[in-house]
């Protein structure tokens, strides 16, 4: 945007500290920086806001495509929309059959040998 060559930054300098001086001059620089920043940031902000009022639009554009598509594959083949489709996904039986409490453990887990519950070294 700004073609600012090595010359033109050295005049730049050279002017600045004859007309600011060079005691001020380091808080004019800062006060220069912080304003770049702000102006940075706010047009960070715009940017943002513009892409993502674009992306939004685009968004809206291929969700209308999609559904012009599907009309169409829709009234090209109502005889297969109107029948239901071989699913081969379980049914909501044994869905809810994995949801009940697992079974009781089985009797030989009682059959185990049982380990003494007092204070090691107490025998």
């Amino acid at each position: 945007m700004f073609d600012i060559g090595a010359t033109e930054l050295l005049v730049i300098v050279i002017v600045a500290v004859i007309v600011i001086g060079p005691k001020d001059l380091p808080l004019a620089l800062r006060t220069a920086g912080r304003w770049m920043g702000k102006i940075r940031r706010v047009s960070g902000h715009f940017r943002s806001g513009i892409e993502t009022m674009i992306r939004e639009a685009e968004m809206e554009e291929m969700e209308k495509k999609w559904r012009e598509q599907n009309a169409k594959i829709m009234a090209e083949h109502p005889a297969e929309a109107a029948e239901p489709a071989e699913s081969t996904e379980p049914t909501a039986a044994p869905a809810a059959e994995s949801r009940a409490e697992p079974p009781a453990s089985p009797p030989e887990a009682d059959d185990q040998p049982k380990l003494p519950l007092g204070k090691p070294g107490s025998e």
